[in-house]
């Protein structure tokens, strides 16, 4: 079996805008933001304050639409019709856009935020009502998702070009989807626990799960939650790890739709 050869760039994101003090360090590091959409969190003012930091520091920017459920920050799974959700990821992304739009500035992709992320990953008429209110907003734009899930099919059969996502700071299980956040082994906050994970799967194209089985992931983007304390190490880590690897951040390089 051929190993992959590790690519010379990579995207580095990170869902910002959800009130972390840390945003305006974490912003200049990676290449790519994922900005809340005033649902799970985030507000006119720290979406302008957001996209203006971003665009300051030459990063893609992206809406991060989830459920309104601020109490929860968006990480607790919802039962909602597919079409209220449609239309809800519709109106969080025009909100941010109109945003973007103000300073002359446009969106280029879309990733949904938390346990909407998560349900969209294995449920295809959830991931389905996600692309299809992507779409009808504005079809150049991309859709981020789980890499090798529903999401990412969703976006593909849609018509839009897509980036699948491995992240930085989160343990995996057996069938690809992330452990859970309230499991004990769920979240990484090691650095270089953190940056072995992207490195190996960058040189080999395969992640190694909580329980210890190696499965295969093609990421075209990997991601820092910005409301993680330890973001900021996290970070600073890869990014060292990565130049020395030769591996250049810079924003998404995103798949076609065949």
């Amino acid at each position: 079996m051929n190993t992959p050869q590790a690519p010379v760039a990579i995207d580095l994101n990170a869902d910002v805008g959800e009130g972390s003090p840390a945003d305006a360090t974490l912003i200049p590091l990676v290449s790519s933001v994922n900005i809340a959409c005033g649902a799970h969190a985030g507000d006119a003012a720290t979406m302008t304050r957001t996209v203006a930091l971003a665009a300051a520091h030459g990063c893609a920017i992206g809406a991060h639409p989830g459920y309104a459920d601020p109490e929860y920050f968006g990480r607790r799974a919802l039962a909602l019709p597919v079409q209220t959700i449609h239309r809800s990821v519709a109106e969080q992304i025009d909100a941010l856009a109109a945003h973007a739009n103000a300073a002359g500035l446009h969106l280029t992709h879309v990733k949904p935020h938390g346990a909407l992320y998560n349900q969209a990953a294995g449920a295809m008429d959830l991931a389905m009502a996600i692309a299809q209110a992507v779409h009808e907003v504005d079809p150049r734009l991309a859709l981020v998702g789980l890499a090798g899930s529903a999401l990412i099919a969703a976006g593909r059969r849609c018509g839009l070009r897509v980036a699948g996502e491995a992240f930085v700071d989160r343990r995996y299980e057996a069938d690809g989807s992330l452990t859970p956040r309230d499991h004990p082994d769920g979240l990484i906050d090691d650095p270089e626990d953190a940056a072995r994970q992207v490195l190996t799967l960058l040189h080999t194209g395969r992640l190694m799960t909580r329980t210890g089985r190696v499965i295969a992931c093609a990421a075209d983007t990997v991601c820092v939650h910005g409301d993680s304390p330890a973001a900021l190490a996290l970070v600073r880590t890869l990014r060292e790890r990565l130049a020395a690897a030769g591996i250049a951040v810079q924003p998404l390089a995103i798949s076609s739709t065949d």
